[in-house]
């Protein structure tokens, strides 16, 4: 095993780690109260008003969402499709107060392409789940958690800090079953979780330093993306499916397995192929997923600038 990279200077990091995480913890808190005491109906009063400050007031995400939706929806970019952008954002998080509350009822929530999920856990097998910053990630902790799934989830929690200390708050589970990338032992965790069954979540979509880029064709143009992931998957040997939560609108979700590869039966000459095949798959997959769903692709940052 290779020597752990040192730590990664600040200007160094990739553009969505250098930005600051928005809001306060105290506002966070008072969203969170004002959401559990008047429920959901009520408090997405207060949500329509900060999608507005958001889109009016960040620039910089406004630009970023332009962008994108430019190449998503493949027509001019109205205010309309600016506001329902970051309005899709808002109420992901908006929602994850009553998922993590135990009332998933609130929510209409259909899931596809589960069953071989569900067969690895019976026969208790190690999987890796790939998915990206789009839609809701806690719908699909939702999934897990309501099917008992023997489930954690490896993450860069960084620029979170304070969403998930006020998510802490109402559940304290919630910051569980959380491996922290970019630690020493980190593989090794992930490792001992794949070999005792474990369904381990990655969003593949970005980088957190050093990294090897494969420039792929993504909604038009050349984008570069992190191959660690798939790197990772080879080496660990284990079957790989891409998964996402999609937000419909109301208090409708989908979530959605779709198989990416099988590393187990990959030999290791031909990895390099492999890793190369999948993150290819990977990408074409997100990209049917933008287009179906274009609202929910929470990247506020220009995707496209090439990687440090």
């Amino acid at each position: 095993m290779s020597e752990p990279s040192p730590p990664t200077p600040a200007e160094d990091k990739p553009v969505w780690m250098q930005r600051k995480e928005r809001g306060s913890f105290f506002l966070l808190q008072l969203m969170r109260r004002i959401s559990l005491i008047f429920g959901r109906r009520l408090s997405r009063i207060v949500v329509y008003g900060i999608a507005l400050y958001f889109v009016l007031a960040v620039p910089a995400a406004r630009k970023a969402s332009r962008s994108y939706l430019a190449r998503a929806l493949e027509r001019p970019v109205t205010w309309v499709d600016l506001y329902r952008h970051i309005l899709a954002f808002a109420s992901t998080i908006h929602d994850r107060f009553y998922l993590l509350n135990n009332q998933a009822d609130l929510f209409d929530i259909q899931v596809f392409g589960a069953e071989p999920i569900i067969d690895h856990q019976a026969r208790n097998k190690g999987m890796l789940l790939f998915g990206a910053h789009m839609g809701s990630f806690e719908v699909l902790l939702n999934h897990a958690r309501c099917n008992r799934f023997n489930s954690c989830v490896a993450m860069y929690p960084e620029n979170a800090r304070q969403l998930n200390r006020a998510l802490a708050a109402i559940n304290p589970e919630a910051i569980t079953g959380i491996i922290a990338l970019g630690q020493i032992d980190s593989m090794l965790t992930i490792h001992h979780q794949l070999e005792t069954g474990a369904l381990v979540g990655v969003l593949a979509d970005r980088a957190a330093g050093p990294d090897q880029y494969l420039t792929l064709p993504f909604l038009g143009a050349p984008a570069r993306f992190p191959t660690g992931p798939f790197r990772m998957a080879a080496m660990l040997g284990h079957p790989v499916y891409f998964m996402t939560g999609l937000y419909c609108g109301g208090n409708r979700y989908e979530v959605h397995f779709e198989p990416l590869a099988d590393f187990a039966a990959v030999p290791r000459h031909q990895r390099d192929a492999a890793i190369r095949e999948t993150l290819q798959k990977y990408v074409a997959t997100l990209e049917r997923h933008c287009k179906a769903a274009p609202y929910n692709w929470f990247n506020f940052f220009e995707f496209w600038e090439s990687a440090p």
